[in-house]
């Protein structure tokens, strides 16, 4: 899991490559989508502005096509995250959801607003609590931009 202070950060670290750049014109767009609705910038990302919490998983949940990056707008998470090479899996990888659930435990981290996260595919996270949540969630393809199939 990579934390980054401010999306002033994640611009200065993350401004070269196509997805990259849609991630910022994802969330530069925020103010004209409706909360909870799936949005798409090309082919290589989704993303949703989020109110309220996450939905609390009693196991990890880990990816291996898509990685998340989560902008905190308002309010504040506790997020636990830990290597899948450490965890027990629960339920096999799906290639329909992107999604392996798995068991075990990780390091705790809290994540406040104007905060950004990247959850990395060599890792699972789950999420334990959210004070006044409100944060965009973008879901950004390994591929390099584009997906080979289209």
């Amino acid at each position: 899991m990579i934390t980054l202070a401010s999306l002033d950060q994640f611009k200065s670290l993350y401004r070269d490559g196509r997805k990259w750049n849609r991630c910022v014109e994802a969330i530069e767009n925020i103010p004209n989508i409706q909360p909870n609705v799936f949005h798409s910038v090309g082919d290589s990302l989704a993303y949703r502005l989020q109110h309220g919490p996450s939905t609390a998983n009693e196991h990890f949940v880990g990816h291996r096509r898509y990685f998340d990056v989560h902008y905190y707008l308002a309010g504040s998470e506790t997020i636990e995250c830990a290597d899948k090479d450490t965890l027990t899996q629960v339920h096999p990888y799906s290639d329909e959801t992107d999604r392996e659930y798995l068991a075990g435990t990780g390091q705790t981290h809290r994540i406040e607003a104007g905060q950004m996260v990247i959850f990395e595919n060599h890792q699972a996270h789950r999420f334990s609590a959210a004070d006044n949540l409100e944060k965009v969630v973008l879901r950004v393809t390994i591929e390099d931009g584009y997906f080979l199939n289209k």
